[in-house]
C-alpha cells in the first residue's frame, strides 16, 4: 500500500558533496594554499591519504592482484595543509547500477549535480518523493574528524565554521522547508564546540554530527566530564546529536585478508557500541534533555541488545559504577533513536524498539540508497504497517527531534 499522500518523507541522513569553492570562497586569503581546495591527482601514484578514507581505499584493492592496471587518470581530490584527501566512488553514486559501484576516486563530472548543486539536489529530491533532508559532511568525514589532524588551529576553527555557513547561508536557505541544517564541531576543544554550538543556533542550525567513538580518534570518552561543555550547549540548544556509523575512523574490519562488503555489513556494531557506551555512562544522567541518533545505524538489532543490556543491569550493577535505579532500556527510549533505510526486521520489531525512537534515512547519493524509488521503497518496508504509525516513522518523529515544524 502506498504512502498516504499527506505523509512528507524526511530523511534524516543523506550527504552532500563539498562544492569545490566552499573553501576557497570562505577562508581569508592567507589561508587559501594551506586551506581546503581541489586539486587534480593522478591516483596511480603514492599519496598520503588517510584514516576512514584509507580503510575504504585499502578495501576496495583487496582481491585486485593480477588484473591489468587501469591507464593512469587524474582525479579531483582535496588538499588540507599538504594532505591529500580523495573523493571515494562510493560516496556519490546516486542513479548508477550496482555493477557500476567502485571505490575509485572520482571526478565532479562523474556525480549527479544533486551531490554538490542545491537547486539540483532539491530537484532530485522531488523526483525521489522525499520533502527534507538533513546533510553529513564529506570531505571532512561524517563528524568533521579532517580537522583534528590540523597543523594550525586558527585555520582549523575558520574551515570547521566556513563549512557550518555554507550549510546555513546556502545550503538550508535556498529552500528552508526542505533542508535540516547540521553543523561539524572543532572536536579538539569542547570549550570552542560549544561556543560553535551557540553561534549556530542563533543562526538557525538544528543537530550535530559526533563521533560514536571518541576514544578512537584519541579524545576522552563519555565516561569522563571532558564533553560536558558540548553536552550542555546541545541540550540547551535543543539540538541532537547524530552518531553516524563510521564517524569514529575505527571501521569494523575482522580480518585483514576480508573483503570490503564485511566492513560494510557490520558498521552497524559501532552504533550498537555506542549504544552500550552511553547507557551505562554518566552522560544522560547529567544531561536529561539530551538526544542522540544513531545514524545510518540500522534498528533490527535493537530488540536484542537492548535485552542483553537490561539482563546485565539486572545481575551485575550492584557491583559496578553504574546506576542502579533506572533500567537501561527506559533510558534508551528518552534519549536515543534509530535510523534505517533498510529494515525489514526492525520494522517488524518496532513496537519493541518503540514507535517513536524511530527515524527513516534515504542516505542519498551513496550507495545505500534507493534513489530515485526511495517513495516506494519506504512504502513496501511499511505496507503492513498502521498508518498513524507509518506517519510517525517517515516525518512526525523527525519533525519533533529536529524541531523542524512544517512551513
Amino acid at each position: 500500500m502506498p504512502l498516504q499522500d499527506h505523509m512528507q518523507l524526511i530523511s534524516v541522513d543523506d550527504h552532500v558533496i563539498e562544492p569545490k569553492n566552499l573553501w576557497t570562497d570562505r577562508l581569508p586569503k592567507k589561508f587559501l594554499e594551506q586551506g581546503p581546495h581541489i586539486i587534480e591527482m593522478d591516483m596511480s601514484k603514492s599519496h598520503g591519504d588517510e584514516g576512514l578514507s584509507a580503510a575504504l581505499l585499502d578495501a576496495s584493492r583487496n582481491g585486485k592482484e593480477g588484473q591489468p592496471a587501469k591507464a593512469p587518470r587524474l582525479a579531483e581530490v582535496w588538499s588540507y595543509e599538504g594532505r591529500i584527501y580523495p573523493n571515494i566512488g562510493l560516496n556519490a553514486v546516486a542513479g548508477k547500477k550496482p555493477q557500476e559501484y567502485g571505490m575509485d576516486p572520482t571526478r565532479y563530472s562523474d556525480m549527479l549535480p544533486g551531490c554538490y548543486d542545491i537547486k539540483a539536489r532539491i530537484a532530485d529530491m522531488d523526483i525521489d518523493g522525499v520533502q527534507a533532508a538533513m546533510c553529513f559532511p564529506s570531505f571532512p568525514r561524517f563528524a568533521g574528524t579532517a580537522f583534528l589532524e590540523h597543523a594550525d588551529s586558527e585555520l582549523a576553527l575558520l574551515s570547521v565554521q566556513a563549512w557550518n555557513d555554507f550549510i546555513l547561508d546556502e545550503w538550508a536557505a535556498y529552500a528552508p522547508d526542505r533542508i535540516i541544517p547540521m553543523i561539524i564541531l572543532p572536536l579538539w576543544d569542547p570549550q570552542l564546540a560549544a561556543k560553535e554550538i551557540y553561534r549556530c543556533a542563533a543562526k538557525g542550525a538544528k543537530a550535530i554530527t559526533f563521533p560514536e567513538n571518541t576514544v578512537s580518534l584519541g579524545l576522552p570518552s563519555f565516561y569522563t566530564d571532558h564533553w560536558d561543555p558540548v553536552f550542555r550547549a546541545a541540550e540547551e540548544t535543543r539540538m541532537p546529536l547524530c552518531m553516524h556509523f563510521g564517524s569514529s575512523g575505527k571501521p569494523p574490519i575482522t580480518s585483514p585478508e576480508a573483503p570490503m562488503a564485511v566492513m560494510i555489513a557490520l558498521f552497524g556494531t559501532n552504533s550498537m557500541d555506542a549504544t552500550a557506551d552511553l547507557l551505562f555512562s554518566p552522560v544522560f544522567y547529567k544531561f536529561p534533555q539530551l538526544k542522540v541518533a544513531l545514524s545510518e545505524g540500522g534498528i533490527g538489532w535493537m530488540p536484542y541488545l537492548l535485552e542483553r543490556i537490561d539482563l546485565t543491569w539486572e545481575r551485575h550493577r550492584w557491583y559496578q559504577n553504574v546506576n542502579k535505579e533506572v533500567r537501561p532500556s527506559d533510558l534508551f527510549r528518552e534519549h536515543m533513536y534509530g535510523c534505517y533505510i533498510d529494515d525489514f526486521e526492525g520494522i517488524a520489531r518496532r513496537h519493541q524498539i518503540g514507535l517513536d525512537n524511530i527515524l527513516w534515512e534515504c542516505d542519498y547519493p551513496h550507495s545505500d540508497s534507493n534513489w530515485p524509488n526511495s517513495r516506494t521503497y519506504a512504502a513496501k518496508l511499511l505496507a503492513d504497517v498502521p498508518d498513524d504509525e507509518a506517519h510517525k516513522i517517515v516525518e512526525l518523529n523527525a519533525r519533533k527531534l529536529y524541531n523542524f515544524p512544517r512551513l
